[in-house]
């Protein structure tokens, strides 16, 4: 089986805090990617000097506003056939592409595979009231960009990620998969670190309810048609 090429698309908008971890994360993978897209949100600090000091960084500017574009716009730019996905706030495991690439030669007909995920607390934040004890569990099912490695070729076929939805466009696009019955890898194994703190997307809980009311509706008509 030839190799295939790797995209690794960050997005980030004000990130100067954690964005140095977040990329030195993908560059010391043990299965080197193939080229590393920051995406940026119209950041106002100092995002994009960090950016572009990394000498294998291509840095772009995002068109329009919202996550769902910032990942389509490193979706389009991408040159690889497998992509990657990392908020710009989380980080990798070293072994994660290793692993996932491993899935992919063992399961050619693989569309995409997604990992577990462990969640920490960052230094100095109280536990947003979401979470409803002191502890994060060991690890959790991440069915969310940050643990995915996908065929490019996929998003020409169930769709980018849709733009109307300020947050659950990651659910949408994981739901729109499944019941597409794509063909995928789940690997029993924690591949991303997920940080949580007060800016967190997710922490609109209203708008992410909703959405998610949303979502379910749209993937219960899909199955009935």
């Amino acid at each position: 089986m030839q190799e295939l090429r790797i995209s690794v698309i960050v997005v980030v908008q004000n990130g100067q805090c954690y964005l140095s971890k977040a990329i030195e994360s993908i560059i010391k993978q043990t299965h080197q990617a193939d080229e590393i897209l920051v995406v940026d949100g119209h950041s106002t600090d100092n995002t994009g000097n960090i950016a572009k000091s990394y000498p294998n960084v291509r840095y772009i500017n995002q068109q329009g506003k919202g996550l769902a574009n910032a990942r389509n716009t490193g979706i389009d730019n991408a040159t690889g056939e497998l992509i990657a996905f990392l908020d710009h706030d989380d980080y990798w495991t070293l072994d994660k592409l290793e692993v996932q690439i491993r899935a992919f030669t063992n399961s050619p007909n693989i569309q995409y595979s997604y990992a577990n995920l462990k969640l920490f607390l960052e230094s100095g934040c109280k536990l947003p009231n979401r979470f409803k004890c002191q502890q994060f569990p060991e690890y959790q099912v991440g069915r969310t960009p940050g643990t995915l490695l996908v065929r490019k070729s996929l998003f020409a076929q169930i769709g980018n990620f849709n733009p109307n939805f300020i947050i659950g466009c990651d659910v949408d696009w994981f739901a729109r998969a499944k019941d597409d019955q794509i063909s995928a890898a789940y690997i029993p194994q924690v591949l991303l670190h997920k940080r949580v703190h007060t800016n967190n997307l997710s922490a609109n809980v209203r708008t992410n309810q909703e959405e998610i009311m949303q979502i379910l509706k749209q993937s219960l008509q899909r199955q009935r048609q």
